[in-house]
């Protein structure tokens, strides 16, 4: 057991995946920050949004097996179509969700009684979250993260 935590946390790998999504989600942080002039911690912790942190860590992992297993192998061939599904939901399915989210707000928001929906917070009022898939310029970002960071890790 011991053998294998130390054999997990001596993995380039595993920290190329690790710190690909660390940066990606404290540049959300940062970029939060620099678009809405207000510090939002809770943005590191939270999906969706500049940069794609999923795209990151997929492509770190793709990368990452490419290097140390070879582009032909099976498994580079599975992290790759692994790697497409995650980021064909980011950009699709989440993207879509988000907007449809944005749009029930505001059909909340307009709702005479909508002090009533069971939706609340302290404020009243409790809004679905609308930051939750990615454009394509995110996943792009986030993908360059993966890609460097696996490099540096594993050149």
């Amino acid at each position: 057991m011991k053998y294998s935590i130390n054999l997990l946390l001596n993995s380039k790998l595993l920290w190329s995946v690790a710190s690909a999504w660390v940066l990606a989600q404290g540049l959300k942080v940062i970029t939060s920050f620099l678009k809405e002039k207000k510090l939002k911690l809770h943005r590191f912790i939270e999906p969706g949004g500049m940069p794609s942190s999923h795209a990151a860590m997929v492509i770190a992992l793709l990368t990452g097996v490419g290097i140390k297993e070879g582009v032909p192998s099976t498994l580079f061939i599975v992290t790759l179509i692994f790697s497409m599904a995650i980021i064909y939901e980011a950009i699709g399915v989440r993207r879509a969700v988000g907007e449809q989210a944005e749009v029930l707000n505001q059909i909340i928001n307009k709702l005479p009684g909508a002090k009533k929906i069971k939706l609340q917070n302290k404020e009243g009022r409790k809004y679905l979250k609308e930051i939750l898939g990615h454009s394509p310029l995110e996943v792009l970002v986030g993908s360059i993260i993966g890609l460097v960071m696996a490099l540096i890790w594993l050149r």
